[in-house]
């Protein structure tokens, strides 16, 4: 059953990562409502294998981007100018609009993490709560922004403006419910990106994030494994969460990008909601 678990929590990572939906939030969500109290399932060692993968369905799908974009980056350092290259202006966009999160981030993720889920201890009514309420507020954002901006412009129409309000907004998924995704979906949506205009630059834009955060967990636990405070069973379930979340999101990012092509984000919204009156329903029962 651990393994059925690990599997699962492997596809919802993958899932969630990159849907507008809160990934953190699902992590925390699923094994609160099904009474899995299992440590192994919250260890560093499987969350490092689910980040890992997500990365890795990033670097994969867009690897003709990254190649693309890395090169136009350098050749901009090089050439000390961006000018009107798409590419230059594309990766810079992408830079300028990681430092919101790395700095918020390095400076107050492990205080945040700690006041939804704090170490060894269950989780109380009012996180489920105000997670609820936060997954609820960004599903209007979404809603709002869905509904009444004009979704006509290109990633290529991008301007300096959208990456620093979009970079900002990523900054917000430290807590639990907003979902990175989400947030950056949201604001792309609501300066006027195409819907997948905005799905893409959040894609794009989360993979430097994910990435820093996956190498500082990942040298975390390196020491641990030299501390010899790694079981087996972590050290058997690592490659599983890593594999599933990895298949799982590449397959959503082709489907949300195609998906977002013809269609709104409405089910998205109404899926938010319904789950921020599970999850206060369920809390308020179990109070």
């Amino acid at each position: 059953m651990l393994i059925v678990k690990s599997i699962i929590l492997g596809i919802i990572q993958g899932l969630t990562e990159f849907i507008p939906i809160s990934s953190s939030a699902h992590l925390i969500i699923v094994p609160w409502l099904f009474g899995w109290t299992e440590p192994v399932l919250q260890s560093l060692t499987f969350d490092v294998s689910l980040h890992l993968g997500t990365l890795l369905a990033l670097i994969v799908f867009f690897a003709a981007d990254w190649v693309r974009l890395i090169g136009a980056w350098f050749k901009s350092i090089f050439q000390f100018k961006i000018g009107l290259d798409p590419d230059r202006r594309l990766a810079w966009f992408i830079v300028v609009a990681c430092i919101p999160g790395t700095i918020v981030g390095v400076l107050l993720e492990g205080k945040i993490e700690a006041l939804f889920h704090p170490e060894g201890a269950p989780l109380s009514t009012g996180a489920m709560i105000a997670m609820a309420v936060i997954i609820a507020l960004l599903a209007l954002l979404l809603f709002l922004a869905d509904r009444l901006a004009r979704h006509e412009r290109p990633i290529g129409a991008m301007k300096w403006k959208d990456s620093i309000l979009i970079g900002l907004s990523q900054a917000l998924a430290i807590f639990p419910g907003v979902s990175r995704s989400g947030s950056t979906i949201t604001t792309g949506l609501a300066l006027g990106l195409q819907r997948e205009a905005a799905a893409r630059f959040s894609f794009l834009l989360s993979a430097p994030i994910i990435a820093g955060a996956g190498l500082k967990s990942l040298v975390d636990l390196l020491q641990s494994v030299k501390a010899g405070a790694i079981t087996g069973t972590e050290l058997t379930l690592f490659p599983i969460g890593f594999v599933v979340a990895a298949l799982s999101g590449f397959l959503c990012i082709k489907f949300l990008l195609r998906y977002l092509q013809k269609h709104t984000a409405a089910v998205f919204v109404y899926y938010r909601w319904a789950l921020a009156v599970l999850i206060a329903i369920v809390a308020l029962v179990r109070r």
